[in-house]
């Protein structure tokens, strides 16, 4: 009887998130992950299954003398296969030299998951791990 009740649930849960859509943050080039980028939320329509967000760094639109670099970011609704080809293309781009213009491109799967532009996380674990790897390797060095 418990495990009918459950598999209900969360049959009736399914469909609700299925009915309801994605909801992402939502801006287009604002300066900074302020405001607006913190405010606006969409509700995405039923194929796009992802929130997608892109920041730069570089100068204002407009030429002006002596202008400083800032971080303009963007968020939307997307889909997997759109996904993928932004963050293919952005690939080149992303290198946060703080001299050079750059744009970086990264995407969650969740309600509201593109609160905060984490842009580069994953890359931390693996440079963590390769930190690791060349201790492990410098002290077998040692032993050899």
């Amino acid at each position: 009887m418990r495990s009918t009740i459950l598999l209900s649930l969360s049959i009736i849960q399914t469909l609700i998130q299925t009915v309801v859509g994605l909801q992402c943050y939502v801006c287009d080039r604002q300066d900074g992950n302020t405001e607006k980028c913190l405010t606006t939320i969409k509700t995405c329509n039923y194929e796009q299954d992802r929130c997608l967000s892109t920041i730069r760094w570089s100068t204002t639109p407009y030429w002006t003398q002596g202008a400083e670099k800032q971080y303009y970011v963007s968020k939307r609704c997307s889909t997997q296969d759109e996904c993928s080809r932004i963050i293919k293309e952005t690939m080149t781009l992303c290198h946060y030299i703080w001299y050079e213009d750059w744009k970086c491109a990264e995407c969650c799967q969740g309600d509201r998951c593109n609160y905060y532009v984490t842009l580069g996380s994953s890359s931390v674990k693996s440079n963590l791990a390769t930190v690791a790897i060349s201790m492990v390797l410098c002290s077998l060095r040692s032993y050899f």
